[in-house]
């Protein structure tokens, strides 16, 4: 069999139709409570290693659940400008040093491009909650006289994409998508519209971080979280025994780019991002069927039979209700157990808007490696989600040519992705 580079490919519109560039992915940077850069956390998701723990970042023993996925081993001052610490808080911070993993990985110098040929699109939940914590507190405690001035813009969801873009000075179309878990697959997608536009490289992806009280708060008041005390069968997505999620933090940032602007400068990709769908779900209790759509509009986007598809990355939830019906949108699409299907994220925990970035990068790193990583915690899947859930070890043996990342944001959204080697 001939195989062919993802550089070397180019997508083919018709006769008379105007090429559009392929989007690949050159650099990828990883904060995830499993391992603190691609490289660690990679190595830990092969290993199995569970990043969720009792939460530390605070006092949670009042609250109805205490675990938490938290970053290990970060420390700001080693990756963050001195001046950028008193305008940044946990979540901006994570986002500058994974954006500088992923332009050194990618071999991108900033200040060699073009003016206005580079951009940023990122995906936020909550934006800096957690300085928006303390100067609230700081406002209610001691007045308006004590609140930082950079409170204007710190708490803001477009915070990660303006401090990565000033800082780099990347003044090209940038932008900010708020999906909650479908964002970070989302903000690929703009990215990728953006070099269609005309752009030569967007840094793009999902970091979030809300692990203080006020966070705390939004996510016991949903009533989805996960009552468990042992971090290893708290989070059970697909399980008979699921109960709820584990919150986390962390994400993925990526380097996509136009893959003629890639090859001109000698650059190697991961994978190319060819298809991509998003829709909308008003029902408070989604049976699936719209996450499905998103499905099947990505495969047609990429050109893509069901058939072709070598692993699903899933949503995941780790509810009985919406296991199920993630389930049923895998097997009304591919039939039952007829693709592998994992979890990653069953070691980080759920990630807001850095969970289906995450998951994105695992996706090229598993077609890099010919391996997908195991869904942690879950035995086996429920009978009610017959899905060929791949559980307890890496799958090897395997040929992984394309890869399905599927993505569910509170409030409706759903999103879905192909990569291709």
């Amino acid at each position: 069999m001939t195989t062919t580079s993802t550089l070397d490919r180019t997508r083919e519109d018709g006769p008379g139709t105007t090429r559009r560039p392929q989007a690949v992915v050159t650099g990828i940077g990883v904060a995830a409570p499993n391992g603190f850069g691609a490289r660690a956390w990679w190595d830990a998701v092969l290993r199995g290693e569970n990043g969720i723990g009792p939460l530390t970042r605070f006092d949670a023993r009042g609250y109805p659940a205490r675990l938490a996925g938290e970053v290990p081993g970060f420390v700001p001052e080693d990756h963050v400008r001195s001046r950028l610490m008193a305008q940044t808080d946990q979540v901006t911070r994570l986002s500058l040093a994974v954006a500088q993993e992923a332009l050194d990985d990618a071999g991108v110098d900033p200040a060699e491009l073009p003016a206005y040929a580079a951009g940023v699109v990122t995906a936020s939940s909550a934006g800096g909650f957690e300085f928006g914590q303390r100067e609230l507190q700081a406002l209610w405690s001691q007045g308006g006289q004590y609140v930082s001035a950079y409170q204007s813009f710190a708490w803001f969801y477009a915070v990660n994409t303006g401090q990565i873009s000033i800082l780099h000075g990347l003044r090209g179309a940038s932008g900010v998508l708020v999906t909650e878990q479908a964002g970070g697959l989302d903000a690929v997608a703009q990215a990728r519209r953006q070099l269609r536009k005309g752009s030569s490289l967007v840094i793009t992806g999902g970091v979030d971080s809300a692990l203080c009280p006020w966070g705390w708060v939004a996510h016991v008041a949903e009533g989805r979280m996960s009552p468990g005390e042992d971090p290893d069968r708290a989070f059970l997505p697909f399980s008979e025994d699921a109960s709820g999620y584990v919150p986390g933090e962390g994400g993925a940032l990526m380097v996509l780019e136009d893959a003629e602007a890639a090859r001109a400068r000698g650059a190697r990709a991961y994978g190319s991002v060819t298809g991509y769908a998003a829709t909308f779900d008003p029902s408070p209790h989604p049976d699936g069927r719209r996450l499905g759509a998103a499905a099947e509009l990505a495969l047609a986007d990429a050109g893509v039979r069901p058939d072709q598809v070598d692993v699903v990355f899933a949503d995941a939830a780790g509810e009985r209700q919406a296991d199920r019906a993630e389930a049923r949108a895998i097997c009304e699409l591919f039939g039952e157990r007829a693709v592998p299907v994992t979890a990653p994220k069953s070691m980080t925990g759920r990630l807001s808007a850095g969970g289906s970035s995450l998951d994105l990068a695992a996706a090229l790193f598993s077609l890099r490696d010919q391996v997908i990583p195991p869904t942690t915690g879950t035995d086996r899947p429920a009978r009610d989600c017959p899905v060929d859930l791949v559980t307890a070890t890496p799958r090897t043996g395997v040929e992984l040519r394309t890869a399905l990342v599927l993505a569910r944001g509170r409030g409706g959204f759903n999103a879905a992705a192909v990569v291709s080697a």
